[in-house]
């Protein structure tokens, strides 16, 4: 099942999750030790997919100028089932609803450029390291 809350409506449980998959994700799984949690979670639409398991796909919507795409996150052991499209999907539909025309934010993991590329954003960057991984700078405009 899909949600799309603002941080309000998390319940501390579900928030739990949420810090300790992209934990897990971002900072064991990649062995980058930075500080995750930034605050900037109460300014976010946070969109995820659970099963009976638990959350299974993330990503926030960060409410800031520019509005960006972030933490982007399939649960290792569902990666290659297509969770990472409908959740890009997901993401995609709640910009054209919710910010038509603004140009939308992605900074995201070199590995995925083509990926991020296939929902129509535009790499504004060359690769470039962040906590010692590649990373590129990413836009999507509607036209």
């Amino acid at each position: 099942m899909w949600h799309v809350k603002k941080f309000e409506a998390l319940d501390t449980h579900t928030l739990e999750e949420i810090y300790r998959l992209r934990v897990a994700v971002f900072v064991v799984e990649q062995e980058c030790p930075y500080q995750e949690i930034d605050g900037k979670d109460a300014h976010c639409t946070h969109i995820y997919k659970t099963d009976q398991t638990g959350i299974i796909a993330y990503l926030r919507i960060v409410h800031e100028d520019p509005v960006s795409i972030g933490r982007v996150i399939v649960r290792q052991d569902r990666r290659k089932e297509g969770l990472g499209q409908e959740l890009m999907h997901q993401a995609m539909d709640f910009v054209h609803k919710n910010h038509q025309g603004e140009r939308i934010y992605l900074h995201g993991q070199a590995h995925l450029e083509k990926f991020y590329q296939s929902f129509g954003f535009k790499t504004t960057s060359d690769v470039h390291l962040e906590d010692g991984i590649p990373h590129v700078d990413m836009e999507y405009k509607e036209n």
